[in-house]
């Protein structure tokens, strides 16, 4: 499934894996859970299987099939590095982002040591692709090692998705790091999230040189608190990691 996508910082979705179990407090309120399930034995729905994880091969080569180029969130709704993902299949979505090499993939996990284990092993301690971004997900204080896994891996394009932001990183490093997205949790069990938390890692983007983009501040849908933050709304973006040509069609 590859479809138009309504989060701010990405242009189409595409899942050749759904389908995920919890490893964080940032996974207790899963929307991607919430609505895979909704279709739970509903035979023929692609979410026939709720969220159990399930792998599409038929999948793979749909950003081949899309001429325009987009910025691409891979796996909306899983994880890639899923212990119970098999590498051969990794290895078919990454063969397939270095083939579809027009489009900006941003790949995002909370499974920081392995996607950095395989990122490594597979280009050898060379650089990734440039349009391949690899992020983590990071909720509170207490997952801010996954930064320092990401920052492991040979890329000029590492990205930190601060959402659902569920209490303070601290004075975190963010050296290395090219955009950071700051979101409340948004949903009918929301936990909010403070205006201090968000204020901290938009101080260590200005100090540290990281595009800042503020999302949302969530609430029982997403729209619910609006984009502020100190009145304005944030919309950083890293233009200057995207590779020249998909610049070009991008602004084009």
């Amino acid at each position: 499934m590859a479809q138009n996508s309504e989060i701010e910082w990405t242009d189409a979705t595409w899942n050749p894996v759904t389908g995920c179990t919890k490893v964080g407090p940032g996974c207790d309120n899963c929307y991607a859970e919430r609505f895979a399930e909704r279709w739970r034995g509903i035979p023929g729905h692609p979410y026939e299987q709720g969220f159990d994880l399930r792998i599409w091969p038929e999948r793979l080569k749909q950003p081949l099939r899309w001429k325009k180029p987009r910025m691409i969130f891979v796996n909306s709704m899983s994880d890639l590095f899923h212990k119970e993902v098999p590498r051969e299949f990794i290895n078919q979505v990454f063969d397939a982002m270095e083939a579809a090499d027009w489009h900006v993939f941003q790949v995002l996990t909370k499974r920081s040591s392995l996607m950095r284990n395989y990122v490594t092993d597979r280009y050898k301690g060379g650089q990734v692709p440039s349009n391949i971004w690899l992020g983590v997900s990071v909720e509170d204080k207490a997952h801010t090692s996954r930064i320092s896994h990401l920052k492991q891996i040979n890329s000029p394009a590492r990205f930190i998705s601060f959402e659902p932001l569920l209490g303070p990183v601290g004075d975190v490093d963010l050296s290395e790091i090219a955009w950071a997205i700051v979101g409340g949790e948004s949903g009918p069990k929301a936990r909010p999230m403070k205006q201090e938390w968000a204020i901290q890692i938009k101080s260590a983007c200005t100090r540290d040189g990281v595009e800042f983009f503020f999302k949302q501040w969530g609430g029982p849908r997403p729209k619910s608190g609006g984009r502020l933050l100190e009145g304005v709304e944030w919309n950083g973006f890293p233009w200057q990691i995207v590779p020249k040509p998909i610049f070009e069609r991008l602004a084009s």
